[in-house]
């Protein structure tokens, strides 16, 4: 079930496929959390499509009302080590924030991937999104 989207939803997607021309993040905010949507593989071939996508979600970490992520993988199932470069970058920004990072809805080929790279210990991965914003707000 979808939920209507907010002004400021509608404003933040229209900044990213602004920023990019085609969009690599969706991104949503609830309260103090934002939800990061990636909207395609982010295979190293996307390199600068993902850094420049991940401006965006960079700057609404810098207002203080925000501290918590959530990424949201039920658009996609690959990711890269670029991609794995700005999920690093998110959390330093968020462990500054005392806030708390979880991921959702990753496949089983992300699973292997955060488990090579022993990242898989460092974020809750969870089933649900429901169940992601819970574990942020802890």
């Amino acid at each position: 079930m979808s939920r209507p989207r907010s002004q400021e939803e509608i404003v933040m997607n229209e900044l990213v496929e602004k920023t990019e021309g085609a969009k690599v993040f969706e991104i949503e905010r609830q309260e103090d959390t934002i939800i990061v949507i990636p909207v395609l593989d982010l295979n190293e071939f996307e390199f600068q499509r993902i850094e420049t996508g991940a401006g965006p979600v960079l700057r609404l970490l810098e207002d203080a009302n925000v501290k918590n992520v959530v990424v949201d993988f039920h658009k996609v199932d690959y990711f890269g080590s670029t991609a794995l470069g700005f999920f690093l970058k998110i959390w330093k920004r968020v462990r500054k924030k005392d806030g708390h990072m979880a991921l959702c809805n990753v496949s089983e080929h992300e699973k292997e991937i955060l488990k090579v790279t022993m990242l898989d210990s460092l974020w809750p991965i969870c089933a649900s999104r429901e169940d992601a914003m819970r574990a942020v707000r802890k």
